[in-house]
């Protein structure tokens, strides 16, 4: 099931970038949208910072990612449109945007117990109601 899901996404994320036209730079953002359990935010982001973070660094220290932000509401919205954590991450090239095995490198580097890796991502997750994924792009607007 996760493969399928996976599949989904990747094919969403394709076909967006795709109907969307590069900047003049070739850089290309995909923002992220967490939806987290009721109480649970806080222990999510912690995780978040934790395991993904580092990998999203060392990936802008090697300059396959331009910048990487990181947001949280300060006020939620309705239940059906809240989120509780966003990442905006701007690539490089779409190239790099796509390609999700541009972390393995750092992985064993970064996380020499593996198995606990492996327990903490699998736990980040299930705090999750929902995740989305959003390529998005600049509009230039008048001066």
């Amino acid at each position: 099931m996760k493969k399928i899901v996976f599949i989904f996404i990747l094919i969403s994320i394709i076909a967006q970038s795709r109907a969307i036209a590069q900047t003049a730079s070739g850089n290309l953002t995909i923002e992220s949208y967490y939806k987290v359990k009721w109480g649970y935010a806080d222990e999510f982001i912690a995780l978040w910072k934790k395991n993904h973070y580092p990998l999203l660094k060392k990936l802008q220290d090697k300059g396959d990612i331009v910048s990487i932000k990181a947001e949280a509401p300060v006020l939620h919205s309705s239940e059906d449109s809240r989120w509780d954590f966003k990442v905006a991450i701007t690539f490089k090239n779409e190239h790099l945007a796509l390609d999700y095995s541009i972390i393995d490198p750092f992985k064993k580097d970064l996380y020499p117990d593996q198995e606990g890796y492996k327990k903490a991502e699998q736990h980040r997750f299930e705090l999750l109601i929902s995740h989305w994924d959003v390529i998005v792009e600049a509009i230039p607007l008048p001066q």
